[in-house]
């Protein structure tokens, strides 16, 4: 990924030796790692980190409602799209991500991989800023207004993880039953796109994703090319009325392939208006049900540079 040239720009009105530190002890991959050793490794670069034990949104919110300087969040994408969202548009404050879950979504598309401890070193020291502009997706709908780091959308997956109830917990065996049934009575829905002000000719779309990252869910890479630092969203689109066509693209996208199939549409946009006629969302891992009886717009639009987030030196070089 090239990174965008508003790179390594530098905090205003902070030291950025202010640090906080989130740790979701739900996270995938929390047993790897300790908070306190967390803490002794930013020490050991240069930074003053404020350890804040959390247990949900609230507490989150509470916890950063003060934060200043770099906000490191060692958790999954859940944990690190509620951090990002409570740091959207303000100053003096950036985003160090500490990839514990289980897909790392986010962290992957910025190229911040590895063991927690490995991405501090590669951080470096307080002294040395190494931080880019990241958009956000801001989503206003029948249902009310979202932001979302990685995706939004309708169509196949939305329905697939509505059946599914993220609320419920995480189960494999109810995932592949959430599958099932969504796949036994899905049909593309025929939908009348408008992208940047241009209206698109209807068509019957098994899935439509605007996506800020390469992937959502669980590791579905549906747009490779997807920066989000560009200023711009991804709107990802599979053009097939035919059962076979979309379990085709559903092998596709196991084989790392997607974007080849001909049904497959992807453009990149900073304004994209979805015909609203009561189906099922999803704004990153949450859903938005479906609504019978309820029509309208859902209008999904970039926001350029919605945070300061720190990235691996490499990246830079």
């Amino acid at each position: 990924m090239t990174l965008n040239p508003q790179a390594a720009r530098p905090l205003s009105g902070t030291a950025v030796t202010d640090a906080t530190l989130i740790f979701n002890s739900n996270a995938g991959g929390s047993g790897r790692v300790r908070p306190n050793q967390l803490v002794e490794a930013l020490h050991e670069q240069g930074y003053r980190p404020v350890y804040r034990a959390t247990q949900d949104e609230a507490d989150l919110a509470a916890a950063l409602e003060d934060a200043r300087g770099t906000v490191f969040v060692a958790g999954g994408d859940g944990t690190v799209r509620a951090a990002a969202l409570c740091l959207a548009g303000r100053e003096g404050v950036r985003l160090g991500i500490l990839p514990m879950g289980t897909a790392n979504n986010i962290g992957r598309t910025l190229g911040v991989e590895g063991e927690p401890l490995d991405v501090i070193a590669r951080f470096g020291g307080a002294d040395t800023v190494h931080t880019i502009p990241l958009d956000l997706g801001r989503v206003v709908a029948p249902w009310g207004e979202d932001l979302f780091l990685e995706a939004c959308g309708c169509g196949a997956f939305a329905d697939v993880l509505a059946e599914y109830d993220p609320e419920g917990g995480k189960s494999p065996l109810r995932a592949v039953g959430a599958l099932t049934t969504t796949l036994g009575h899905f049909t593309p829905r025929r939908l009348a796109l408008t992208l940047d002000g241009q209206p698109q000719p209807e068509a019957a779309y098994a899935l439509v994703e605007v996506m800020n990252t390469k992937a959502t869910g669980p590791r579905l890479q549906l747009a490779a090319s997807a920066d989000p630092t560009d200023g711009q969203l991804n709107v990802i689109r599979v053009d097939t009325q035919e059962q076979g066509g979309f379990l085709a693209a559903l092998t596709a996208l196991a084989r790392g392939s997607f974007e080849e199939l001909p049904s497959v549409q992807n453009d990149a946009i900073q304004r994209v208006e979805i015909p609203y006629v009561g189906q099922a969302f999803h704004v990153d891992g949450e859903v938005r049900p479906a609504q019978s009886g309820i029509s309208g717009t859902v209008q999904i639009e970039v926001w350029p540079g919605a945070l300061s987030v720190l990235v691996p030196k490499a990246q830079e070089e």
